[in-house]
């Protein structure tokens, strides 16, 4: 593993269901059919509980450029959101940083 990306969703109040059924439904098969990979996702047990954590493994940033450039303009993504969206964003603010494991991390997995 070269590069884990970490994005937290502020959702939308109110629209959390919408937004689990649309991972479930739309995004999870997109992403396999255009081999983005998720590590895992969480939400919050005990604090903000609106908000979604995740978390995407990539080979390095060519392949992050071009895998979700292939998956957001992906025609079954343009009009599944759209129609996810109907009755407003699901999402008010999406948080993203991406790392890179530590030479002592016990992930560590190569270079980019």
């Amino acid at each position: 593993m070269a590069l884990v990306e970490y994005r937290r969703y502020d959702v939308t109040p109110g629209r959390r269901p919408d937004l689990d059924a649309r991972f479930t439904n739309l995004t999870m098969p997109l992403w396999e059919k255009h081999g983005i990979r998720p590590l895992a996702f969480w939400e919050a047990d005990v604090g903000t509980t609106n908000e979604l954590h995740y978390m995407l493994e990539w080979n390095d940033h060519a392949e992050r450029e071009r895998r979700f450039r292939e998956f957001v303009t992906d025609p079954d993504w343009v009009s599944g959101r759209a129609e996810s969206e109907a009755n407003g964003p699901l999402v008010a603010r999406v948080h993203n940083e991406i790392w890179r494991p530590t030479p002592y991390s016990p992930l560590q997995g190569g270079q980019s």
